[in-house]
């Protein structure tokens, strides 16, 4: 299969050529590893391949032509959140490197038994603690809308592969909103499942007290939800279970939804100001949502706590995992805690994490508490809230580099929740979230996502109406400046590129 055609089809799209006997698995994986040759090397989103073989005849049940609705299609897993036993899994860290997982998390089992061909691993900034993804150890990631800006984070390298045409769904996590800021950086899809979709097993019960989540990135919404339907599901000994849906998720994104209740939320907690680029799609997805049928209204949604004490509270949760991870690393690499192995923002993670006591712990975990009781009586009243996934366009690369080197663990949360405001509480909810595309800024054609958000346990909701939303304003068809679906990238182009010259 040529590459030009291989870009031309979504995941499930590639599974049924495979079911049908149309194209090998093996060829599937041939083109994906030359759509990644051809368009990495100016994105560098994936930072280490492999030949998918052995994991396709270790994949068990659903491996092979009909076995399901992934079977067959090339993957890629996070460097961070999911082990792959004999692959290398570094954490975007100088401190883990070439860490080689010595057994299959229980997520990797559900990729090997969705059929999926797992071939490499994709950049996370270090430790997932950041919102762009610029780890000293493998590089930056670019924008494949524009090389000079942020694919996003902490699943930037998911993104950018996804959009570049590498994959067309990938392994990411989400903490604090980092699936859904590399898909609206991206014009991608991203949903953030409900606490306890997807099981964090074997060697974690919860990561950052619950605020993490496992999901994928995908440029059409059947994609996500197949995967989602794939991976959900609980394990023997996980802590709690979200409460398994009535019907798969695939068949939800093809069902109306109704005439939601829709609150409009266009400025964010904490006083950050929405750009005009941002608000003018925000306008435009009001609208489009009326003429759907919705009721659609703008609202105040209280937190149950002030923006300061929220972040104080993130602050803490993050710094004291943060703190405990680094520990646990230098244990078991014998390497130093310092600026040899860490980045200065991880390390004053570290050192104001290390100063976090118990009571004060528990007393961020009270406000999660209130947080999430607070969201309930909203989502009480409105089916959906609709707000900017980010407030702002991708930003340019570097723009966190001075911030990164002079903020203490507290200073650094502020400034990641100042980027992505609307994101986080959802995390801290555990409430389910996704990011749409949305109409492109008219000015330069980047990129701008739309956050739907519902209540515990309702993807199937946010499924419903993304599905209405692809199929009233579609978005897979609109392609990067560096897309893997080009005949070429010529020199010249990709010289631009490099340089991070601005989309026209």
């Amino acid at each position: 299969m040529r590459v030009t055609e291989y870009v031309r089809y979504d995941a499930v799209g590639l599974a049924e050529l495979v079911a049908k006997g149309e194209v090998t698995p093996g060829e599937l994986e041939a083109a994906a590893h030359e759509a990644v040759d051809a368009v990495n090397p100016h994105v560098n989103a994936v930072v280490e391949t492999w030949q998918g073989g052995e994991d396709r005849a270790g994949a068990g049940d659903g491996a092979g032509p009909g076995g399901g609705p992934l079977a067959g299609v090339p993957f890629l897993i996070k460097d961070i959140g999911v082990a792959m036993k004999g692959r290398r899994t570094e954490l975007g860290s100088r401190l883990a490197a070439g860490h080689v997982a010595p057994a299959d998390s229980a997520l990797m089992t559900r990729f090997r038994r969705a059929g999926l061909v797992t071939i490499g691993r994709t950049a996370t900034p270090e430790l997932a603690y950041g919102i762009t993804t610029e780890p000293v150890l493998h590089g930056a990631t670019r924008n494949p809308w524009d090389a000079g800006r942020s694919a996003g984070g902490s699943s930037g390298g998911a993104g950018a592969a996804v959009a570049a045409g590498m994959v067309p769904v990938a392994h990411g996590t989400d903490a604090a909103g980092s699936l859904r800021i590399p898909a609206a950086c991206n014009g991608l899809f991203a949903l953030k499942p409900t606490r306890g979709r997807v099981s964090m097993g074997p060697d974690a019960d919860e990561v950052f007290s619950g605020l993490a989540v496992q999901g994928g990135i995908s440029r059409t919404v059947r994609d996500s939800a197949v995967l989602l339907d794939r991976i959900s599901g609980p394990e023997p000994g996980d802590p709690y279970v979200a409460q398994r849906p009535t019907r798969p998720y695939a068949e939800e994104v093809v069902r109306h939804p109704g005439s939601l209740r829709i609150g409009v939320l266009a400025e964010a907690w904490g006083g950050r100001r929405t750009s005009a680029p941002v608000a003018g799609a925000l306008s435009r997805t009001v609208s489009l949502l009326e003429s759907l049928g919705h009721r659609v209204t703008e609202t105040e949604v209280d937190l149950g706590i002030d923006w300061d004490a929220f972040v104080a509270a993130n602050a803490v949760v993050w710094t004291a995992h943060v703190a405990a991870t680094v520990d646990q690393l230098a244990a078991a690499s014998g390497r130093p805690v310092d600026a040899s192995t860490l980045e200065p923002v991880t390390l004053a993670g570290h050192r104001y994490g290390q100063r976090i006591s118990g009571p004060r712990f528990i007393a961020a975990l009270d406000v999660r508490n209130r947080v999430a009781r607070s969201l309930a009586r909203f989502f009480g009243a409105y089916d959906v809230l609709l707000t900017p996934t980010l407030p702002e366009l991708p930003v340019p690369l570097g723009a966190d580099a001075r911030s990164a080197e002079t903020l203490d663990g507290h200073g650094w949360l502020r400034h990641i929740l100042d980027r992505s405001p609307f994101t986080a509480p959802f995390n801290v909810a555990g409430t389910p979230a996704m990011s749409v595309p949305a109409t492109p800024d008219e000015r330069t054609g980047l990129p701008i996502g739309m956050q739907f958000a519902a209540g515990h346990g309702r993807e199937d909701l946010l499924f419903r109406l993304a599905g209405q939303l692809e199929q009233a304003s579609p978005w897979a068809d609109r392609t990067p400046r560096i897309w893997a679906g080009d005949a070429a990238i010529p020199p010249a182009r990709a010289e631009e590129d490099a340089a991070g010259d601005r989309v026209a």
